[in-house]
């Protein structure tokens, strides 16, 4: 990667997950990033205990939740990663509390980073509406739908509303991913301490 090592020290990133079916590369990796770069990830879900990852279509590892999103607040992140696989952001996106909170993170300009299926989310929480996204290509149209516009490319930055938001297609783009939505996360954090 290549970041500082401080460059997201003492800053909490936010990683929210349903209780099952989120792609674990899309997970892991991008939270590997956050802890290369100081940063101090946090796994929300809608439930308590162990979150359910997947590896494609078969059952992956188990992960430790560290708070329930309903009793998160924005405030206390400096960012939010959104990983995808289809079942996780499809159940995200049916929990009033997990929409809240992306809601509520966009709402308050904390940078957001996305990757495959997770633009479901961000449809839900109507947080892409004006907005240019990249996406897994299924979800074209449902970004069009909602407002949206879509591009074909490994990663897409877009500062046009409150806060950056970070899209890419799939895990052969977690690399660029990664060093884009750190990068963003870092900015946005040192803006914050001004």
């Amino acid at each position: 990667m290549g970041w500082p090592a401080t460059t997201l020290t003492g800053r909490t990133v936010a990683f929210l997950v349903a209780p099952y079916g989120a792609e674990q590369d899309g997970l892991t990796s991008p939270w590997q990033a956050v802890l290369e770069a100081g940063g101090r990830p946090r796994l929300l879900s809608t439930a308590p205990g162990r979150v359910q990852a997947v590896r494609h279509r078969a059952p992956g590892d188990t992960f430790a939740v560290d708070a329930l999103v309903a009793e998160a607040d924005p405030a206390d992140y400096a960012g939010l990663v959104l990983p995808g696989g289809v079942a996780n952001p499809d159940a995200l996106r049916l929990d009033p509390a997990a929409v809240a909170f992306v809601r509520g993170c966009c709402a308050a300009g904390r940078p957001v980073a996305a990757i495959c299926h997770a633009a479901w989310t961000l449809i839900e929480a109507d947080a892409v509406r004006g907005r240019t996204l990249t996406s897994w290509p299924s979800l074209r149209t449902d970004l069009v739908n909602a407002g949206a516009h879509w591009v074909d490319q490994e990663v897409q930055v877009c500062r046009e509303g409150p806060g950056p938001l970070v899209t890419s297609r799939a895990p052969g783009d977690l690399p660029v991913f990664e060093d884009t939505f750190v990068t963003e996360f870092a900015h946005a954090a040192a803006g914050q301490r001004k």
